[in-house]
């Protein structure tokens, strides 16, 4: 009997324990976790990613610094002849382009002298015309008194009415001259400042080689295909 009880007893005991084991089991469980917002958020973080490579591996934009360069020479020299030149002058002293680093004394002294030919030409086309213009008054005042005073010389005595005449289209002709070659110096001041300028960023080795070896050139003709002796020459640059 005592044996029956304690064996109920002890049954008793551990269902309570399986019991306690079970509940203890159910409350330590982790809470399901929200798989919507799981998605939303690995949805987010793999958009982030893929907005963030895009912009990094984005390469910048290529830009030609000779491009650059000629565009600022050629605007300095519109504005002030000369000064495109002088900005070419920059460029060699602050080292940039393909031959940076060499000894560039004899370019430089060979852009001045340019700087100077275009106001030396400028002085000089001035000069012309002044006295130009200063002749073809002259011709022409004396070609309005003789027409006015038929017969009378005022001035320039020893040339004819002709020569009078001549003379006044030929200076006046010497004047619209000078003002083409105007254009032209300035033309020229420009575009001397833009091939100098992206000259400065083209690859200009001084290795200069060529080879000639013979050759020979095929052609075909009515009586069949003919070959003749040539020579082949190689420039390496």
């Amino acid at each position: 009997m005592q044996k029956t009880k304690l064996f109920i007893l002890v049954a008793a005991f551990t269902f309570l324990l399986v019991n306690l084991a079970g509940a203890q089991v159910k409350d330590t469980l982790p809470k399901p976790a929200d798989t919507a917002k799981i998605m939303v958020s690995k949805r987010l973080d793999t958009a982030a990613k893929k907005n963030m490579t895009r912009k990094d591996s984005v390469k910048a934009k290529y830009v030609n610094p000779g491009k650059v360069a000629g565009r600022k020479a050629v605007f300095r020299s519109m504005i002030i002849p000369g000064w495109g030149q002088l900005y070419n002058i920059q460029l060699l002293n602050d080292g940039y382009g393909t031959r940076a680093g060499k000894s560039q004394f004899f370019q430089k002294i060979y852009t001045g002298g340019k700087i100077a030919a275009i106001y030396g030409g400028a002085t000089a086309l001035t000069l012309s015309l002044m006295d130009s213009r200063k002749k073809y008054k002259r011709f022409l005042n004396e070609a309005q008194y003789r027409q006015d005073h038929p017969g009378s010389k005022s001035d320039l005595k020893q040339y004819s009415d002709q020569g009078i005449l001549d003379g006044k289209s030929l200076y006046k002709r010497n004047s619209q001259i000078v003002y083409f070659s105007y254009g032209l110096l300035y033309a020229a001041n420009i575009i001397d400042a833009y091939v100098a300028a992206r000259l400065h960023f083209f690859n200009i080795d001084d290795n200069l080689s060529f080879r000639v070896m013979p050759s020979v050139m095929g052609a075909d003709s009515m009586y069949g295909f003919n070959l003749t002796p040539a020579l082949k020459l190689s420039l390496t640059f």
